[in-house]
């Protein structure tokens, strides 16, 4: 029970990172009737644009974060990104705040090193090898006992940034230089992965809510330089291959606890399922969601953090996502194109509204409905084809 925004007995939401992906979770929260507040770095971002109110703050600024949090006195935190203090929220949970899902699930999360050792040591799930490097001499031992090709990421990152494949010890160089500036925050500690031969990437959407555990049907990704570019679904697995996602997305969302929807990252090789991340919050190849089912990732989201019960899951049609990408850095930018993108049958786009754009930031989804994911993928890549990024 809870009144309307600005009113007394309002329910608040401030969500922290107000990219893209906390955009539609804020929507979903106001068609609800909850009020929102959206905090980030920059100014403008999209989420912003929907909240009732917004701050611009650092969010690794520890007492920044605190005060605003404490001016607003929010309901529920939600944090969107990796780049927040939080200990704040440990702090601030401890005082009875309520952080979604958990302070702890966020701290781990945000952290490569926390998240693989709790999946790989303290829950024993199938894992690539690992190992971690605080310097180059350190980063050259590890590699050759992890071998080659190997994956080399920051400790803390997000959407592929600072992530490299190293074939040889020529790449370990440029990939540590890449790791050191392409992080979220400033960390000399990078995680060294054997590179699994996988024969697909999918995202098992994992819904923790009052209901008990739920998924969604498999979403098939590909990724360029560690960021993803298409998404679809259904991703065809065999019986064995879901019970085994299944399971470990379980396992692993079961352990960080709390309730809402979890983004669990796994790799298919044959019979073999080998967990690879979780974000404790919608996934950007989640984004396909907003086609297929009956419930979008967003919507079942924020009726798991509010308390309400899940109803069954339903994909509606097969569907997929791609990613519209910037080539160049621009202040001022115009989108051409979309009247040719939304006259293909059974297309969508979401439009993000960022301010300005940067070499490869995504400013836009295109997505497509079909018969099946193929031509599903065909489609939202003839889609996003269709509309072009014209910097002034």
């Amino acid at each position: 029970m809870y009144g309307p925004p600005y009113r007394p007995h309002a329910k608040k939401l401030m969500i922290l990172g107000a990219g893209e992906l906390g955009k539609e979770v804020l929507i979903e929260a106001q068609r609800l009737g909850v009020e929102t507040i959206a905090v980030d770095r920059y100014e403008h971002a999209p989420a912003m644009q929907v909240a009732h109110r917004s701050y611009v703050i650092d969010m690794l600024d520890a007492s920044l974060l605190r005060d605003v949090i404490l001016r607003e006195q929010p309901d529920l935190i939600v944090p969107e990104i990796e780049a927040i203090a939080t200990s704040v929220l440990i702090e601030l949970e401890n005082d009875g705040f309520h952080v979604i899902p958990t302070a702890n699930a966020t701290r781990l999360t945000m952290d490569r090193e926390g998240i693989r050792r709790l999946a790989a040591e303290s829950l024993h799930l199938r894992t690539a090898r690992f190992a971690f490097a605080n310097s180059m001499e350190e980063l050259h031992s590890v590699s050759e006992k992890i071998g080659f090709p190997c994956v080399i990421k920051p400790i803390m990152s997000s959407s592929g940034k600072g992530q490299s494949i190293c074939h040889s010890r020529d790449d370990l160089s440029h990939a540590w230089q890449y790791a050191m500036t392409s992080g979220r925050a400033k960390n000399t500690r990078v995680i060294v992965e054997e590179f699994i031969h996988f024969d697909s990437e999918i995202t098992l959407l994992t819904v923790r809510s009052i209901s008990g555990t739920a998924f969604c049907e498999a979403i098939g990704h590909r990724q360029a330089d560690g960021d993803y570019i298409e998404s679809w679904q259904p991703h065809f697995l065999t019986k064995q291959q879901q019970d085994e996602a299944k399971s470990i997305a379980k396992s692993i969302t079961d352990a960080l606890g709390g309730f809402g929807v979890f983004g669990v990252e796994l790799f298919i090789a044959g019979d073999q399922v080998f967990f690879s991340e979780v974000s404790p919050r919608p996934h950007d190849t989640g984004l396909v969601t907003l086609i297929t089912q009956n419930l979008s990732e967003f919507a079942l989201h924020i009726r798991a953090i509010l308390g309400f019960p899940i109803p069954t899951i339903e994909l509606l049609t097969p569907g997929a996502s791609h990613a519209i990408k910037a080539e160049t850095a621009s202040d001022v930018y115009e989108i051409a194109g979309i009247e040719q993108a939304l006259a293909i049958e059974n297309s969508q786009l979401r439009i993000f509204g960022k301010p300005n754009t940067t070499k490869g930031r995504r400013i836009a989804v295109a997505l497509a409905s079909s018969t099946d994911p193929v031509t599903a993928r065909q489609k939202a890549a003839q889609i996003a084809s269709k509309l072009r990024i014209i910097s002034h």
